[in-house]
C-alpha cells in the first residue's frame, strides 16, 4: 500500500526500528500429526501481509501461536519482541485480534461492549499499561455512528463485523491479526470492511496479518502474500510479484500460435524479437499474464496433499 499518512510520527520511527512478527523454523504437531513443518515467517513494522492456503494448511493454527493461543512444537516465534507464550500483559495490550466469529451479548449496545472492553486495558494498579483509545473514536473511525447505540442483535452482518473490528483496534494496536475477517459479507459490506482496515493501518501504522481465501482480498489489502501449503510456506512477496506464466498469442501466416513464458523471463523481448524477425509474418499479438488467482491455485495443486489432523481437530483456514 502507498500514500500513508501516519498519525504519529515518534510511533512510526519507533515501529520502523523493530520486525513485529518474527517465526523462524516453526513446527506445529497434533499428536504424531505434523501440521506446521518449518514455518519462516517476518511481518514488518505498517506492513500488511495476507497469509493464503487451502483449508487445513494451518493459516488458522500459524495465527493461534502468534497470538498466544496455542504453543509450537519447536522453533522460535517473536511477536513485538516476546515470545507470544510467555508474553506479560502489557503485550497483551498491544496486539488486537479479530476472531472468524465472536459470541457477544446480542443485548448490549456496542458503545456498552466496547466500553466495558475498554476497562481492562488500564487498571488502576496498573498504570503501566497502555491507554485505549476513546470509545467514540473508535465507534466513529469503524463507521457506526449512528448505531453506536442499538442492541447488537439488531445489526447487520456487515455493521456487527464492524464492532469486531472496533473490539480488535480499541488498544490502538501494533499488530491487528484478522481471522476470515470477510467471511460471509456481502460484497459492498466487504469493501467497506477494506476501507476501515485501510483507514486503521494509515492512521495507527498498525501491522496486519490477515488469513483470508479471498484472492481479490489478498490484493486489494496486501502489501504481501504469503502462500501457506503442506505445512510450508511456497511463496512470499508482493501480490503482483509472485510468479504467474505470460501467454503470448498471435496469427502467423494465417494461423493462431502461442508462447507460453516462464516467470522471469522478458516477454517484451521475446515480442520485439518475434515481430523483428524478417522470416515470420507475424499479426495480432496478445498478451496475457496469469494473476494471483491462478499462480495461486497451480501452486497448490503441485503441493496437494492428504488433509491432516489440523481439519480433523476444527481448524477451517
Amino acid at each position: 500500500m502507498t500514500g500513508r499518512t501516519l498519525s504519529s510520527p515518534a510511533r512510526t520511527a519507533e515501529r520502523s526500528r523493530e520486525s513485529v512478527v518474527e517465526v523462524r523454523d516453526l513446527h506445529l504437531s497434533y499428536g504424531s500429526t505434523p501440521v506446521l513443518r518449518g514455518v519462516d515467517l517476518t511481518v514488518a513494522a505498517g506492513e500488511v501481509v495476507a497469509l493464503l492456503g487451502p483449508n487445513g494448511a494451518g493459516k488458522t493454527s500459524t495465527v493461534e501461536v502468534l497470538e498466544g493461543f496455542r504453543s509450537p512444537s519447536g522453533g522460535q516465534v517473536r511477536v513485538l519482541g516476546q515470545d507470544p507464550a510467555t508474553a506479560d500483559h502489557h503485550w497483551r495490550s498491544r496486539v488486537g485480534i479479530v476472531l472468524q466469529s465472536w459470541r457477544d451479548h446480542g443485548r448490549w449496545t456496542a458503545r456498552e461492549l466496547l466500553t466495558h472492553v475498554a476497562r481492562h486495558y488500564r487498571p488502576y494498579d496498573s498504570p503501566e499499561r497502555r491507554r485505549p483509545l476513546p470509545v467514540q473514536t473508535v465507534i466513529d473511525r469503524v463507521g457506526l455512528t449512528d448505531k453506536a447505540d442499538c442492541l447488537l442483535q439488531t445489526l447487520s452482518g456487515g455493521q456487527r463485523r464492524r464492532v469486531d473490528v472496533a473490539t480488535g483496534v480499541l488498544g490502538d494496536p501494533d499488530v491487528l491479526f484478522l481471522d476470515e475477517p470477510t467471511a460471509g459479507l456481502d460484497p459492498e459490506a466487504r469493501r467497506d470492511f477494506h476501507d476501515l482496515i485501510r483507514r486503521q493501518v494509515a492512521e495507527s501504522a498498525t501491522s496486519v496479518l490477515l488469513t483470508t481465501h479471498d484472492l481479490h482480498e489478498a490484493e486489494a489489502l496486501a502489501d504481501r502474500v504469503v502462500i501457506l501449503a503442506g505445512g510450508r510456506i511456497i511463496a512470499d512477496g508482493p501480490p503482483g510479484s509472485l510468479g504467474g506464466t505470460t501467454l503470448v498469442r498471435w496469427t502467423e501466416r494465417g494461423r493462431r500460435a502461442q508462447a507460453e513464458l516462464s516467470p522471469g523471463e522478458d516477454s517484451t523481448a521475446f515480442i520485439r524479437d518475434l515481430v523483428a524477425d524478417p522470416t515470420r509474418d507475424v499479426a495480432d499479438v496478445h498478451v496475457t499474464r496469469s494473476g494471483l488467482q491462478e499462480t495461486y491455485l497451480a501452486m497448490i495443486k503441485r503441493t496437494a496433499r492428504p488433509a491432516t489432523a489440523d481439519t480433523e481437530i476444527g481448524e477451517n483456514a
